[in-house]
């Protein structure tokens, strides 16, 4: 009992200790990182492939049983979940907390590029991201324009914003939806296949053969020198219609536009990506498994603003939906908890003691003994989140036991 001992024989020392205490806890509160929960993700490194047309069965036993063979050997796994869906395959490989995630990703990355010789020809080349494949987005964001369409939105946003959000740190992915890029959609018609006796393998052959951009050497004099390269003559719709698939009986050219309907279109006509009832494109920014959304989401709103000062006049860029916002106002919550605990276990005490001074005494207590554990907090490296703080709003009842007992 003896820091009783010496606050009670010099209470100015004891003041001064206290006020010092506060000062340090104070700014051990300020440096302290904001969170929602715990530093306790695990850091997880995910496999996405793409393979088109391909059912659910074709995408298990060609891919996805392939890539989890091959990766299985990696130092630190803990487990690896996947899933095979149509057209796509998912796997997640969690590792032991000790794991780097930057390290893990990279022996990842390793691994998969020795199987993309042994996948089909038509699948994508697989994307390794520092995410769950299934994370949800912590903050979507419209890009809109009263001057461009959709399409060219897309293009824009591909060209010139996407790239300066995924290099923030914290960002795992930033993905565009709505629309898709600018593409040619061929729609084929049976009976004019038929009559003339092509097949659709026909159309994607002679696609592939004509639609193609090939370097031709160079073209050299005494006095200069020139690059030469076959530029791809299939740039409009028109252009395709007029793509030769063969020659009929009667020696006439077939072309594809005899077959086939062709129109220029977004990729993917299955989504479209509205924001205050207007269609635009949406950029959904993903974090990686171990970042700090709220530090995270701080860099991607300085980023908007810096966007948008670089955009035409009739673009616009804004954040949809922002995860921040209900961290920031459950922690608020916290807060506010905190001081009405404060304020009704003072009254309690006067009500039932009766004395003011009695009261004065603990209700100085707690703020002091609150405000003091910031320093521990940031001495052994934690955040400020919801569980610690509802540790210390349930340590508000242990604080004034202790100080009443010292008090009597």
């Amino acid at each position: 009992m003896w820091l009783s001992d010496i606050s009670v024989k010099r209470p100015v020392f004891a003041t001064v200790i206290s006020m010092m205490l506060v000062a340090f806890g104070a700014l051990s509160f300020n440096i302290l990182p904001l969170r929602e929960y715990p530093d306790i993700n695990p850091p997880v490194v995910s496999i996405s492939t793409t393979y088109v047309g391909a059912s659910a069965q074709v995408i298990e036993t060609r891919v996805t049983q392939l890539i989890e063979d091959q990766i299985s050997g990696i130092e630190g796994i803990k487990s690896i979940n996947s899933a095979s869906r149509d057209e796509r395959s998912s796997i997640n490989i969690e590792f032991e907390l000790s794991r780097d995630i930057d390290e893990a990703a990279n022996d990842v990355r390793d691994r998969v590029a020795r199987i993309v010789g042994r996948l089909p020809a038509e699948v994508e080349l697989p994307v390794v991201a520092k995410q769950d494949s299934d994370a949800r987005p912590i903050m979507y964001i419209s890009l809109s324009s009263s001057r461009m369409s959709v399409m060219d939105l897309n293009d824009y946003a591909e060209r010139y914003v996407v790239d300066r959000f995924a290099v923030i740190p914290g960002v795992a992915s930033a993905a565009i939806h709505g629309g898709g890029k600018p593409s040619m959609r061929i729609w084929l018609d049976r009976l004019a296949l038929a009559a003339r006796n092509l097949t659709v393998t026909d159309i994607e052959t002679a696609l592939r053969r004509e639609n193609l951009e090939l370097p031709a050497g160079r073209l050299e004099s005494s006095e200069r020198e020139f690059r030469i390269r076959l530029a791809r003559g299939y740039q409009s719709d028109e252009d395709f219609r007029q793509l030769v698939l063969g020659t009929g009986a009667d020696g006439h050219l077939i072309r594809l536009g005899e077959v086939a309907e062709i129109k220029l279109g977004p990729r993917n006509l299955r989504e479209s990506f509205r924001s205050n009832q207007k269609t635009t494109v949406g950029v959904a920014i993903i974090k990686q498994s171990t970042a700090n959304t709220l530090a995270t989401l701080e860099a991607v709103k300085l980023e908007i603003a810096r966007t948008n000062e670089s955009l035409p006049e009739h673009m616009e860029f804004v954040a949809s939906s922002d995860d921040s916002l209900f961290i920031r106002e459950a922690i608020n919550s916290v807060y506010q908890t905190i001081a009405i605990t404060t304020a009704l276990v003072s009254l309690v005490i006067l009500g039932f003691l009766g004395h003011l001074r009695t009261m004065i005494i603990p209700a100085v207590t707690i703020p002091v003994c609150l405000t003091s554990a910031f320093i521990a907090l940031a001495a052994f490296g934690y955040t400020v989140n919801l569980i610690t703080l509802l540790a210390l709003v349930l340590s508000i009842g242990l604080v004034v036991d202790d100080a009443i007992v010292v008090l009597e």
